[in-house]
């Protein structure tokens, strides 16, 4: 039985460079300071690539494929649960488009072949806006913003 399949699209507008955008994404360094990971390959089509949790423990929480790269415009990875990873059917895919667009970057990720309802489908509903505003808040600022943080209950 086939599960029903969903997509999700941000796009966003960063004051910067498409070469600075694609580097914020593909390099660990960059990444543990907008994100609290570090997206760890060699970013060749075919190769594996990790997002590792940027903390003593450095776990890895996702895996996949480079499946195209185009530096700075374009990559293509799929994207999985660690605990996932023998699962072929657990995996989704992750498309960065870049684009100059009047003296800005216009970057749309695009999240498809997602289980519709899963829990990766629930939990990067909420987890790309408040990474995609801590990219845009370094780019922009030098400084990110807290990832992990929760919204306060109200009293």
């Amino acid at each position: 039985m086939n599960q029903e399949k969903t997509s999700f699209v941000y796009v966003t507008y960063i004051r910067s460079t498409p070469e600075k955008v694609f580097e914020a994404i593909t390099k660990p360094e960059i990444a543990r300071r907008y994100w609290g990971h570090e997206n760890v390959s060699d970013w060749k089509p075919g190769s594996g690539w990790e997002h590792v949790r940027a903390d003593a423990q450095r776990t890895v929480q996702l895996v996949g494929k480079v499946v195209e790269v185009a530096p700075p415009t374009r990559l293509v990875i799929t994207w999985a649960n660690a605990s996932q990873a023998e699962d072929p059917a657990g995996y989704s895919r992750v498309s960065f488009d870049v684009a100059p667009y009047d003296g800005m970057v216009r970057l749309t990720v695009t999240h498809d072949e997602l289980e519709a309802g899963s829990g990766m489908d629930k939990g990067i509903q909420q987890g790309w806006p408040i990474v995609l505003s801590s990219l845009k808040s370094l780019l922009e600022t030098g400084q990110g913003i807290d990832v992990f943080a929760k919204p306060k209950s109200a009293a």
